[in-house]
């Protein structure tokens, strides 16, 4: 599967996961620490209107930063998690349709114009792709509404463990430890940890202790993603 593939199918994951919740539901934690479905479902919304910033400055070439500040995102997540289920419910899928209106607006060439993401990395435009569909597929699991990490695509899982490395790597806090799952091997020295994907998924984003997971030693502790 393409990115855009990967993004379709997580878009669906999503809705799937959300529309299993009850209103009680909203109030009650996911599995992010500190955030409620609430709070997690804002930060979704607030992505996809993010990635939409990001989408009209490939096209307009106007700079349009995905956040004016750290704050403002902050508040505005705040803001929807105090809204009522189906305010917030209405939020997120108004927000989905912005993007998916914003990527049938963008011409081809428009697709390698230079962006800026929340990090600070510059990329083509087409990688909002797979910026979103790592953020909907790991948060429908997030949601903990029937979605688990056993039904993401393994070639999803396995860019995001790219991805925790590679960002642990700029960080310079690569763990010592060597993550043999799904055909593929990460790290480097340190205990050897093996099992199926999904659960060495789980495990390296945090959302587990790594239940399912094999090792020659205690398992490390991992430095947080992000």
């Amino acid at each position: 599967m393409t990115a855009r593939e990967w993004w379709t199918a997580g878009e669906q994951a999503l809705g799937t996961a959300l529309g299993r919740l009850v209103e009680a539901d909203h109030a009650g934690p996911s599995l992010l620490p500190g955030w409620t479905r609430a709070h997690l479902l804002g930060h979704v919304a607030g992505n996809a209107d993010a990635l939409t910033n990001l989408l009209t400055w490939a096209r307009t070439g106007v700079e349009t930063p995905m956040y004016a500040s750290m704050e403002e995102r902050d508040a505005e997540i705040a803001r929807r998690a105090a809204l009522g289920p189906a305010a917030l419910d209405a939020e997120v899928l108004g927000a989905t349709r912005r993007l998916a209106d914003a990527v049938a607006a963008m011409p081809e060439e428009a697709w390698t114009a230079q962006v800026r993401t929340m990090q600070g990395r510059t990329v083509p435009a087409s990688e909002v792709f797979w910026i979103r569909a790592r953020e909907v597929w790991v948060h429908a699991v997030d949601l903990d509404a029937g979605v688990e990490f056993a039904d993401v695509p393994g070639g999803v899982l396995a860019a995001v463990v790219d991805e925790v490395f590679e960002t642990w790597a700029r960080q310079g806090s690569v763990p010592e430890v060597t993550v043999f799952a799904g055909g593929r091997e990460w790290g480097g020295g340190g205990p050897a940890v093996a099992g199926p994907l999904p659960a060495a998924a789980g495990w390296i984003t945090g959302r587990t202790a790594g239940e399912g997971l094999r090792s020659d030693g205690p398992l490390p502790s991992l430095p947080r993603w992000i």
